[in-house]
């Protein structure tokens, strides 16, 4: 007969249950030990005491690999509440206080990476308690993030335009032509994009930001695009251009050392710089948190100051 409440729950202990989330979100004794500053036999104690309490066994091991039971999956849905509904009431308490406090999980697009430190330097002096986390992402896993809410807030531009999302742009963000220093194109007076795009072009994977935004300029100006070579982050497109393998289009933000050194140019070509927006984006259902809240009302209230550093970096 299952027990009471009552005295199930003067058999669990929070320490339990803590024991129990890092041994679930880790599938490991050890690694839960690690994280917890606990000896391996006293997170087996603390389980064993817990599995006592239920009356059911929590995880069991298949070979070496430790899994999750049913009643495992149970309580670990039932914990997952209980330390969201503290977490909750910590903010909450916290904004009894004047204070913004909590966890902040960003998403940033491979190209914002070079944007959101500027933002987080000053939000971060003036909310203190606030734990930011960012996750860099291609654009195909942002979006997937967005799709599943598990991250707060997404960093990107050029937004779907056909799903629910909340959005604002606060920066806009420049896409120049590089070619690496000595390339047979700074010898010419002009050079069209035609031209430009058939030296060896080296773009984005299929569904980054900035690959889409050239493409979508090419649709529109009827030029013809192929990429030579397709490289998984900015980085390694720009170290491909120093390497003399091709040209690209590249966010301004990602080669600024590279230009002022003189190891990367870029070119006046006509329709460049292409420009699109960050943007801070969310789920239309989605409820911003007080560290949440306070982060977008951050961006919108320094705009232009984002704009005069950004403008001072660039140039």
């Amino acid at each position: 007969m299952p027990l009471s409440v009552q005295k199930l729950a003067s058999r669990l202990t929070f320490r339990q249950l803590q024991v129990f989330k890092a041994v679930y979100d880790l599938k490991s004794y050890s690694k839960a030990g690690d994280l917890l500053g606990l000896t391996q036999p006293a997170v087996s104690s603390q389980m064993r005491h817990l599995e006592q309490a239920v009356g059911m066994p929590m995880f069991e091991y298949v070979g070496r690999k430790l899994y999750c039971t049913a009643a495992g999956e149970e309580m670990a849905a039932c914990v997952g509440a209980v330390f969201r509904e503290l977490t909750d009431m910590q903010n909450r308490l916290a904004a009894l206080e004047g204070r913004v406090a909590g966890d902040l999980k960003l998403v940033a697009v491979n190209t914002a990476q070079y944007v959101v430190p500027y933002l987080l330097r000053s939000f971060l002096q003036i909310n203190p308690q606030v734990n930011v986390s960012v996750a860099v992402v291609n654009r195909a896993a942002a979006l997937e993030r967005l799709n599943d809410n598990s991250g707060d807030l997404v960093i990107m531009g050029m937004v779907p335009p056909d799903r629910p999302l909340t959005s604002f742009p606060f920066l806009d963000n420049e896409l120049i032509p590089i070619v690496p220093d000595g390339h047979p194109l700074l010898d010419q007076r002009s050079v069209s994009a035609e031209e430009f795009l058939d030296n060896q072009l080296l773009t984005r994977e299929p569904g980054s930001g900035s690959r889409l935004a050239l493409e979508v300029y090419c649709q529109q100006h009827r030029l013809k695009m192929e990429s030579t070579m397709e490289l998984g982050s900015n980085d390694a497109v720009k170290h491909a251009v120093l390497a003399g393998l091709g040209v690209a289009v590249v966010p301004k933000l990602s080669v600024v050392s590279e230009l002022a050194l003189g190891s990367l140019h870029a070119l006046n070509i006509a329709g460049f710089p292409l420009r699109r927006s960050w943007c801070v984006v969310y789920p239309q259902a989605r409820h911003p948190t007080p560290a949440m809240q306070a982060f977008i009302d951050y961006i919108q209230q320094n705009i232009a100051q984002f704009e005069r550093v950004f403008r001072r970096l660039g140039s």
